[in-house]
């Protein structure tokens, strides 16, 4: 049998298993990756995260001499953007990882950019654009001619409603919905459970239902 093509994943952390499981899911529908092991520029515990091994840091990634790809598994929007940035060889490659039971048929028009991980339960309809390394955690839905930025995370059950729009780097929390319209600015936090039903800028972090911008202690 021929071996799949080699693939590591960046995160070596319970996000990192769970993309490994992504691996093995896609595997078993289509055998395609070949799973190396980790990186992460902090240590795990132990040598091995999974039954794979820890391989290294950043650094040790971008001194890879062979073509390689890498997921990146990390949670926290300006951490994977971050990341990002420090992997600069151009050996390196960052495939879209879609789970094989989301529906992504050619006639729905989803444009999905590089470094895009879709988990398992989501649910995308119809002429949606999501930016460089989006991150669909478990159960999230994406309705009609939504746009995500670069580096949006949706944490499990978030929904974004029809024509709203995510700035670069908005994160949702698990169970956090942006109804239909409704417009986030760059790097916005809305937490876990909230409900953003008028737009909101960039660089806050918005709770509760309707979700409000928490306001910091040196503000009046």
């Amino acid at each position: 049998m021929e071996a799949g093509a080699p693939i590591v994943i960046f995160g070596a952390g319970g996000l990192g298993r769970e993309v490994l499981l992504l691996l093995q899911q896609l595997n078993l529908s289509h055998p395609r990756w070949d799973v190396r092991g980790f990186y992460d520029d902090l240590a795990p515990a132990t040598p091995t995260v999974a039954g794979l091994p820890y391989l290294g840091t950043s650094a040790d990634l971008n001194a890879t001499a062979v073509p390689l790809a890498v997921a990146v598994a990390v949670g926290s929007s300006a951490g994977r953007a971050a990341v990002v940035a420090r992997l600069t060889s151009a050996r390196l490659s960052f495939p879209v990882l879609v789970h094989p039971q989301v529906m992504l048929a050619p006639h729905q028009r989803v444009s999905l950019g590089e470094g895009c991980i879709v988990q398992q339960g989501c649910l995308l309809t119809c002429d949606i654009e999501l930016g460089r390394f989006v991150l669909l955690n478990l159960g999230c839905t994406v309705g009609h001619d939504a746009v995500l930025g670069d580096f949006c995370s949706l944490m499990p059950h978030a929904n974004v409603s029809g024509a709203a729009q995510l700035g670069a780097g908005t994160y949702l929390g698990t169970n956090a919905t942006v109804i239909q319209g409704v417009r986030i600015g760059d790097n916005t936090i809305i937490g876990a459970g909230a409900v953003a039903v008028r737009d909101l800028p960039a660089n806050v972090t918005a709770v509760g239902v309707p979700a409000r911008e928490l306001k910091m202690k040196n503000e009046d």
